[in-house]
């Protein structure tokens, strides 16, 4: 093979720009870890007599209905990052420095396992046990609150992020209850990060470069430096 055929880096290693070592485990650390909720919520809510599936019914209008009620908050965060205000630049600043570049190399398949972790996942734990568990005693309204103060505290990245958290927690939780079905708010969170994450990684440009997940993004393209409106 002559010099200028040789393929990857020096002495025949890979490019760690098109090999991107770290992606597979970053995919499977990112399922295991949101999926994983499900049977935890399986397990206390074997020890709290409670199924986290008993609010759950298959049913195409509730899904339909979860996947429509993923629009306003997937618009209101892309807003968020596109105009932070005050402490909020700390939210935009997660993403652009610390997620986006553990999933820049994403394609579609690996943010729909993602999306059906999380929206399974969390959605058994908090919405499925933890809610109608509260609302027994403590009335729905309540049970919302305290359950999307959990939901939030799960994501502990900065003060600014768990407010977001806690407004998605108030959203899928009053969504739940007001649709009487779990899939419902399963369908909702899972839309919302397939379609948020998509937005951002640009899996619509063919063109996007593929790097190392373990790398910082390229600071040539901020996340709100769209090439279409």
């Amino acid at each position: 093979m002559q010099d200028g055929d040789d393929i990857g880096g020096p002495e025949g290693l890979p490019d760690p720009e098109g090999d991107a070592p770290g992606h597979d485990l970053v995919i499977i650390l990112g399922v295991f870890a949101e999926g994983g909720l499900a049977p935890l919520a399986v397990l206390l809510g074997w020890a709290l007599s409670r199924s986290p599936l008993q609010g759950f019914s298959w049913d195409f209008r509730g899904a339909l209905l979860g996947m429509v009620a993923a629009v306003p908050p997937l618009l209101a965060m892309l807003t968020l990052l596109r105009h932070p205000f005050g402490r909020f630049v700390q939210v935009k600043t997660f993403f652009q420095d610390e997620l986006l570049p553990l999933l820049n190399n994403c394609r579609w398949d690996d943010l729909v396992l993602i999306a059906i972790a999380t929206g399974v996942g969390e959605e058994m734990l908090f919405r499925g046990l933890f809610q109608p568990t509260l609302a027994e005693d403590l009335g729905s309204p309540a049970a919302v609150l305290i359950t999307s103060l959990l939901f939030a505290a799960l994501h502990p990245i900065s003060i600014p992020y768990f407010y977001v958290m806690l407004a998605l927690g108030i959203y899928l939780g009053a969504l739940c209850v007001l649709s009487g079905n779990l899939l419902t708010s399963m369908m909702c969170h899972g839309t919302y990060n397939f379609l948020l994450l998509a937005r951002l990684l640009r899996l619509h440009d063919p063109n996007r470069p593929m790097r190392n997940p373990i790398q910082a993004i390229d600071p040539e393209r901020p996340i709100d430096d769209h090439d279409e409106p």
